[in-house]
């Protein structure tokens, strides 16, 4: 009997376990290996910080619909991963076995390499929900006795949007709360220039950001390196285009929130602390090929925030390239259709379209944009901005949340709106042009 192992229950994992269980037999088992017992929607979490949304409202338990959709669950999470004996050693000390293993871990979060980093220390976080609670408790704090804000990333972080999200929200809660006067605010980003993005920008996303930036009074620096963070003080150096020292700054905070660089979770290291040899790249991200599948081991497939990219282009600071949700949906509808012809004999062909849509709540409006693909040169390269994108935000909240709590990969709709509108999760095979009849001119 056929045994798939998803590893990993996020914005990933779980609809890749929802299109594979479709796509297998009913003697074909699939096991989910998660470290939590339940799904947390972290594209919300930014509204947890502030508390426009509650823990309970985006986290939804998986056991109950896991079983509905006979899949097994196991919630013990990974210690260890043995590809090379088609095994994965669980927290526990005890063994799961597969023959396909698809990788969907999402990252480990990288603030211990700066000091005073992290929710345990001097900076609050929303990549987890958890983080975002202690934050939301941090907020009412500081909304007692506002002053100073540094909000952004730090040099080798990759996903830049929340930090955006984040920035705007809060200066929309502090206007509602009539106190946005008193809280100096300034954006610190590895970015080369504000809207970026880690992929030379999507659109015109420079420009309205920056002018969203101008009109909120959000003073930013940009190829920014974090030294490090103490109480109440953020310490940056700016660098120039060529990466020579520019400016050192001496950041007074009393909420500093920055985004970490990522690198993959320890379970897809080596005991001895070093990448797997074939399996990862030296920051613990698993490598694949155009079909989710990494080389050395060809029963094993990997998708979401857990793959290696490379940059998109060499910059004065480090940043990396944004796995973003319908980008990783895409490597969800590949990954399952390769693993399918697999079983069936047959070689894995289908692409991921890494195809983007975006949508960045800024409070009471938004920046939504398309990137198709995402990494440039794009067939489609698009940006608008308005309070539409805040509703849809909301929308797709609810939207998601449901797909999870009915288990529901992608409904025929979903996927019959976003072919009309020329988005689709697989990449088609270039279009041949006619050849002109015999006599007749190209």
């Amino acid at each position: 009997m056929t045994h798939v192992v998803v590893l990993g229950a996020g914005l990933g994992g779980i609809p890749m376990a929802l299109e594979m269980r479709n796509l297998l037999r009913k003697d074909e088992r699939i096991t989910v290996v998660s470290n939590s017992d339940s799904f947390q929607f972290v594209p919300s979490n930014p509204w947890v910080a502030v508390k426009w949304r509650s823990r309970d409202d985006i986290v939804v338990p998986l056991a109950p619909m896991f079983k509905k959709r006979k899949i097994d669950f196991n919630p013990i999470g990974a210690k260890q991963v043995h590809p090379d004996k088609n095994r994965i050693e669980l927290a526990d000390g005890s063994f799961l076995d597969y023959d396909y293993l698809i990788v969907a871990t999402g990252p480990d979060l990288a603030f211990d390499e700066i000091e005073g980093f992290g929710p345990d220390a001097h900076t609050r976080s929303i990549c987890h929900v958890d983080h975002a609670v202690l934050a939301s408790e941090e907020w009412e704090k500081f909304c007692a006795d506002p002053g100073p804000i540094v909000v952004g990333a730090v040099q080798g972080a990759s996903c830049f949007g929340p930090a955006y999200e984040f920035a705007m929200i809060m200066d929309t809660d502090l206007r509602r709360r009539k106190i946005r006067d008193k809280v100096p605010m300034t954006y610190v980003t590895p970015e080369p220039y504000i809207g970026h993005l880690g992929l030379g920008g999507v659109g015109d996303t420079k420009g309205l950001l920056e002018s969203a930036f101008r009109e909120h009074t959000i003073k930013w620096i940009v190829n920014a390196k974090v030294a490090k963070f103490e109480a109440g003080k953020v310490f940056v150096d700016e660098v120039n285009e060529d990466g020579s020292d520019k400016a050192s700054h001496e950041l007074d905070s009393r909420f500093t929130m920055m985004l970490p660089a990522f690198r993959g979770v320890k379970a897809l290291w080596g005991k001895d602390g070093k990448p797997l040899p074939g399996l990862t790249n030296p920051r613990g991200f698993v490598t694949v090929d155009k079909t989710q599948r990494n080389a050395k081991y060809g029963n094993v497939f990997s998708v979401g925030v857990c793959i290696a990219i490379p940059p998109y282009e060499k910059t004065p600071v480090p940043v990396g390239v944004p796995k973003t949700g319908y980008m990783i949906e895409s490597m969800v509808t590949a990954t399952a259709n390769n693993v399918r012809a697999l079983i069936d004999g047959k070689e894995p062909h289908e692409e991921a379209s890494w195809n983007a849509i975006c949508l960045a709540d800024f409070g009471d409006s938004g920046v939504a944009f398309v990137a198709m693909p995402q990494i440039p040169p794009r067939n489609v390269n698009w940006s608008s901005h308005g309070k539409w994108v805040h509703l849809a935000k909301i929308a797709f909240e609810k939207y998601f949340l449901r797909k999870v709590r009915k288990g529901i990969g992608e409904p025929i709709y979903e996927r019959y709106v976003l072919k009309l509108l020329g988005i689709d999760r697989v990449r088609d095979k270039p279009t041949q042009p006619t050849p002109p009849k015999s006599g007749v001119a190209a």
